[in-house]
């Protein structure tokens, strides 16, 4: 789909096996005597079902394509559907089309086969269209509640992003959403009977306390995130950069170490004739050689070559510092300034000693 991976998790399958138990006696009703084949009628249902939730991933996807994000990958699980989007919206009305295009999506797609049910015999085919009409639009009208991890949650936080400016702010007032829409839901099995005549079922109260729980989490978790992203400008990569000796790679191990002792460098860089880095050679490497084997092989042997990815801007810092250590996981970068001079050199280590610090004031 356009590039984009589309996985599905095995917990799917359980979502598809109880759905055409559900499906089952409705379908009986119809068209009785089918038997086995009920079943296999339910899970077809549950395939078209998730199709449509495809689709409202897919919207999803699409609108963040066309705004400039890249999609990684369409995930459908037990709950739905996730879209894995890089990075996160850089502007409030970004955060806002690429949420509310989903429930749009399902609520029309609801609309759609309530349309068709007017016109469609009646039969198998016709209950399956009313089935996945009042999905939709049920999926649909959900998803706009106003509390995170939902759309909604992220409908919200963009209005009060926009609003305050403070995109962390806004994404701690749509978690706090999620977290009482939580609650409302788990408290949903207490009134219903008293409210509406109806006593829960126990299913009923496992799948409350299932929902609940992933809006009560998810909020967590994002309320957590965001207080992490809010220390992210801190974490800047110049001053964490370790003071670097460049050498040509042919140079003994045991050489280099010493003119990076004298210099009081930290790390140690391999460069061609005319200066063009090469290398970084790797810490752990040289701690594993032997000191009497250092006088003997060259700096280049214990040297990680300089990859994609391996290079950073000196100026990198905040959610792109940890974005591109992310992205290409190593122990050791190398920071050059705009020039192409060589800074420094970045150690994870380093960087995540730093980002506990700043997490933990």
């Amino acid at each position: 789909m356009a590039g984009i991976d589309v996985l599905i998790t095995s917990s799917w399958f359980i979502v598809a096996l109880l759905i055409s138990l559900t499906f089952a006696p409705r379908i009986e009703q119809v068209e009785p005597g089918l038997g086995f084949w009920k079943y296999v009628a339910g899970f077809v249902f549950a395939v078209v079902l998730y199709l449509s939730v495809l689709l409202h991933e897919a919207s999803h996807a699409v609108t963040a394509q066309r705004l400039g994000y890249g999609v990684n990958s369409i995930t459908l699980h037990f709950l739905g559907g996730m879209t894995e989007i890089d990075g996160q919206s850089r502007r409030p009305r970004h955060e806002f089309w690429i949420a509310v295009v989903g429930p749009l999506t399902s609520i029309a797609v609801g609309v759609a086969a309530l349309g068709l049910w007017f016109v469609v015999p009646a039969g198998l085919i016709r209950v399956a269209i009313e089935g996945l009409a009042g999905a939709n639009l049920v999926i649909g009208v959900l998803n706009l509640v106003p509390g995170l991890p939902l759309d909604g949650g992220r409908v919200l936080k963009a209005v009060v992003w926009g609003a305050s400016g403070n995109q962390h702010r806004a994404t701690i007032v749509a978690g706090w959403g999620g977290r009482i829409a939580a609650l409302a839901l788990l408290a949903w099995p207490i009134v219903q009977e008293p409210l509406t005549g109806v006593e829960p079922t126990l299913m009923d109260i496992v799948l409350v306390f299932i929902l609940g729980l992933f809006l009560w989490t998810g909020a967590t978790a994002a309320m957590a995130h965001a207080k992490l992203r809010e220390r992210l400008p801190a974490l800047v990569a110049r001053p964490l950069a370790r003071r670097t000796l460049t050498v040509q790679s042919d140079l003994p191990l045991g050489e280099a170490v010493r003119r990076a002792q004298e210099a009081q460098a930290g790390s140690i860089v391999t460069v061609s004739p005319d200066g063009t880095p090469l290398g970084i050679v790797s810490e752990a490497a040289v701690a594993a050689m032997p000191e009497e084997r250092r006088p003997w092989v060259p700096v280049s042997t214990v040297a990680r070559a300089l990859e994609e990815g391996l290079t950073l801007p000196a100026t990198v810092a905040g959610e792109d510092l940890v974005l591109a250590i992310s992205r290409r996981p190593a122990e050791e970068y190398l920071l050059v300034e705009a020039d192409g001079r060589i800074y420094g050199v970045l150690a994870t280590a380093d960087v995540d000693r730093a980002f506990r610090e700043n997490a933990s004031r």
